[in-house]
């Protein structure tokens, strides 16, 4: 089996355009989260989302603009471009031998959104006759290798809250294999629509206030919206090539709980981080940082810090765990991606990004997370967690190169 390096990433979030934007906001712990308010919706009653700055999400529709594409593929596109900019690819590195595996929790919710008010409320027939491609899971993932001319395999994992890492593990597995030479894999999703807002607040789990993971105070997350997208290829294509290698992508673990779909089970999460363990062969001591899944929703928390503790011991000595979705928000089915963006960084900066907004530790949990500050670490080997409804879990483990 060849070592998986990354050599390219690129991001879209409510930090702003590229990676640089998300790893800066995460370590200084600057949120993304905003006001929004959906004219469509009566009684509003969470009114802040991780949603990309209006100028900047108006931008890139304009300038990506086309009659069968929607958000959620112009915002992997973006990030695919920046991805494969800092990968130095050319027309050459792509065709049979590069696969893309972009993974979307919802896909076109804008359309859906659209299309059901037009209909619905207003009895309209006059409804986008491009629908479909629109809102079909896998538009991400084709337009992403039409814009490169990645003939290889190209997949969409709809897997909830672990789309992303699911599909950032497949195309590990398919260069790892030696299936194909390089894999454009990643996350997308926009989803920020008032209808799709509206049953977000009916299922309860989403703050009116600020997002707290692990605080004695949490009370719900904060939905987001984004893309991250990474050039996944062999060591041996990487260095055939000159590129610069970020990272190397060692080790991936998914399994199920088959169980309930909102209730995690804690063990099964603690399963999954044992398989990327055991797939990069690598000891729990030597996982400097976790990027938690941290939703900051009563159950997730307390499960998953029950799931830590069996991987890393109870004390969780030597491994500093955090959560940053109250910078990026939940992004569905682009978290996985946004976070080993984060991972990257951490692993890069040797600094463990805070969890913002921690107030007080909770006695049903007693963790301390990394709070509010960022926290210098000495780390060779870094893990982020995705922990989906379904009970999908993804782990994927970062090392140092060289």
């Amino acid at each position: 089996m060849t070592k998986v390096v990354i050599t390219g990433m690129g991001a879209v979030s409510a930090c702003g355009i590229g990676a640089e934007a998300l790893m800066q906001a995460t370590q200084i712990g600057q949120s993304g989260v905003r006001g929004v308010l959906f004219s469509e919706i009566e009684n509003q009653r969470v009114m802040t989302a991780a949603a990309l700055e209006p100028g900047i999400k108006e931008q890139i529709n304009t300038d990506l603009g086309h009659r069968m594409r929607e958000p959620v593929a112009n915002y992997a596109l973006v990030a695919a471009r920046e991805a494969v900019a800092q990968a130095g690819l050319g027309p050459e590195d792509f065709g049979d031998r590069c696969a893309v595996s972009i993974g979307s929790g919802f896909g076109g919710a804008q359309t859906v959104n659209t299309n059901y008010i037009k209909f619905g409320a207003e009895g309209s027939m006059r409804l986008d006759p491009m629908a479909v491609p629109k809102i079909m899971n896998n538009a991400a993932a084709s337009w992403v290798s039409m814009e490169f001319g990645a003939t290889g395999p190209a997949y969409c994992l709809a897997t909830a809250c672990s789309s992303a890492s699911q599909s950032i593990g497949l195309g590990y597995h398919l260069v790892r294999s030696g299936a194909v030479d390089r894999c454009l894999a990643g996350g997308a999703e926009a989803c920020l629509e008032g209808g799709v807002f509206r049953v977000w607040e009916l299922l309860r789990v989403m703050t009116a206030d600020k997002n707290r993971p692990f605080s004695k105070d949490r009370n719900g997350m904060t939905l987001g919206e984004g893309a991250g997208v990474f050039v996944l290829e062999s060591e041996e294509s990487a260095r055939a090539r000159g590129a610069e290698i970020l990272c190397e992508l060692t080790g991936y673990g998914t399994n199920s709980d088959a169980g309930d779909l909102l209730r995690p089970n804690p063990m099964r999460a603690a399963a999954c981080m044992s398989l990327a363990l055991e797939d990069a062969g690598l000891e729990p001591s030597d996982i400097g940082y976790v990027n938690a899944h941290g939703t900051g929703t009563v159950a997730n928390d307390v499960n998953e810090v029950i799931a830590l503790r069996e991987v890393f011991g109870e004390t969780l000595q030597g491994v500093e765990v955090s959560s940053t979705k109250p910078v990026h928000g939940h992004a569905l089915g682009a978290a996985g991606a946004l976070e080993l963006v984060v991972c990257i960084g951490a692993l890069r900066e040797q600094s463990a990004p805070p969890t913002i907004n921690f107030n007080e530790i909770d006695p049903k949990i007693g963790l301390d997370p990394v709070s509010n500050c960022a926290r210098p670490l000495t780390t060779r080997a870094v893990m982020s967690n995705s922990l989906a409804f379904g009970g999908i879990n993804a782990t994927l483990i970062l090392k140092s190169h060289g």
